[in-house]
């Protein structure tokens, strides 16, 4: 499948997401985020953001490619978990992920709705510096506290998308919603490349024997890499991706505009390490978009999102498209993979605003016809200009895409809490007879 059309995201400077300056404003806003909109937008101008994102991104990688054991006691030592298995060395993407609490932080206590109580703490992360020393990873003794910093930042942007969209909707349950959550989760990705596929599955050998493997890995990028690559691309409609076909089911997503890296290598080092830091420069996107990628369920294509540099990016969820009676519209999408950068790996930071566990949801009133017209309606029939080959190809893709992602109303159902949504979800999605349980 050919690369789709890329689209330039709706850009929200962070002084109007604060306090926007009119109700054209709020109107784009909800238009953007609405049933006729791509259901995302992007946040530019946040202070301190460029440095904060800077910072924190490029530990994501050092992070993953650690050795299993030296992993383990940094996770430990700033209380982070992971959600993938991270002893599987031919994994797509490393996750590590730590929850943060509303109440953490000054911002949230001072504008929290007076009926929300605070009775949540979140603990200090504990650095041991002796431990990351040992790994010669001096970079990751501040992880935790930067991963909280980018992370208080970045519920701050969704709560003020919250209180825009209730104020255009009416009554305030989206920020109520996100606050009696007490917590959102954050998550740092590593999306690799065939190359950390490599280097993860030499660790697992022998760290004895890393300066040969050094030498032997310089000379993999012609034939055995692209064997990977070619193993790697060649399993479906969908082995293109480094994250399949699905939706948020929480909120908001706030996430980092992502940072790439590639390879350099030089013959001249010395060093034992087989992939030391400096031989992973940080670039530009050499695809020139952010490899997130979106369905539109009107014109059923697929669209390659496009955000300045150093923005954040805000999508709607399916908690905001139910709470929201469908003024709001969540955002199908998935994460590409270039096939023509084989060694080009990702690092993101996506913070997922949720409601309470206890949240109940009604559908009395939300527009049960807007899930037949779009994506969830299974009424995939080819209009008569869809039999160009274009039109087929999208067709097919569309099809395709039906297959892995199950739509919302046989998720979900009238009173339903969220804890309830959230499992059900799970389970369709990934369960053992789920639509992406063997992917």
């Amino acid at each position: 499948m050919e690369e789709a059309e890329i689209i330039d995201l709706y850009e929200l400077h962070y002084s109007d997401l604060c306090s926007p300056s009119t109700s054209t404003k709020v109107d784009s806003i909800m238009e953007t985020l609405g049933p006729s909109g791509p259901g995302l937008l992007a946040i530019t101008g946040v202070p301190n953001a460029c440095n904060l994102r800077l910072h924190l991104l490029p530990l994501t990688r050092k992070l993953a490619v650690l050795d299993r054991e030296t992993q383990k006691r940094v996770l430990k030592e700033h209380n982070l978990g992971s959600d993938v298995p991270l002893k599987n060395p031919n994994r797509s993407v490393s996750s590590f992920a730590m929850q943060l609490k509303y109440a953490k932080s000054p911002q949230f206590t001072k504008t929290a709705p007076s009926n929300v109580s605070d009775n949540c703490q979140l603990d200090s992360p504990r650095h041991v510096e002796e431990t990351v020393t040992d790994c010669n990873y001096m970079e990751l003794k501040n992880l935790g506290s930067a991963f909280q910093e980018l992370g208080f930042c970045m519920m701050e942007l969704g709560l003020c998308l919250a209180r825009i969209c209730d104020k255009a909707i009416g009554g305030n349950e989206l920020e109520l919603s996100l606050f009696e959550s007490y917590a959102a989760k954050g998550r740092l990705i590593h999306y690799h490349s065939p190359l950390d596929g490599l280097l993860l599955k030499q660790l697992e050998r022998s760290r004895a024997t890393s300066k040969r493997r050094a030498n032997n890995i310089k000379q993999l990028a012609g034939s055995e890499l692209t064997s990977i690559a070619h193993d790697a691309t060649s399993c479906g409609v969908h082995s293109n991706l480094w994250q399949q076909w699905h939706y948020d089911y929480g909120i908001f997503t706030v996430l980092t505009s992502p940072l790439f890296l590639l390879p350099s290598y030089s013959e001249t080092s010395n060093t034992e390490d087989p992939f030391p830091a400096a031989c992973f420069d940080e670039c530009p996107s050499p695809t020139g978009h952010t490899c997130l990628q979106i369905y539109d369920p009107n014109k059923k294509r697929v669209f390659m999102v496009k955000a300045p540099p150093e923005s954040f990016i805000i999508q709607v969820g399916e908690s905001a498209d139910i709470i929201s009676k469908g003024k709001l519209h969540s955002t199908l999408h998935s994460v590409y993979r270039p096939s023509k950068f084989e060694n080009l790996s990702r690092e993101t930071f996506v913070v997922f605003l949720q409601p309470a566990w206890t949240k109940t949801f009604s559908i009395s009133d939300y527009p049960l016809a807007k899930a037949f017209n779009g994506f969830d309606g299974q009424c995939l029939v080819a209009s008569d200009d869809e039999h160009e080959q274009s039109g087929k190809d999208n067709n097919i893709l569309t099809r395709e895409i039906h297959k892995i992602v199950p739509p919302l109303l046989s998720r979900l159902k009238e009173g339903m809490t969220f804890a309830e949504f959230s499992r059900e979800t799970t389970k369709q999605y990934y369960g053992g007879s789920g639509l992406q349980s063997n992917r």
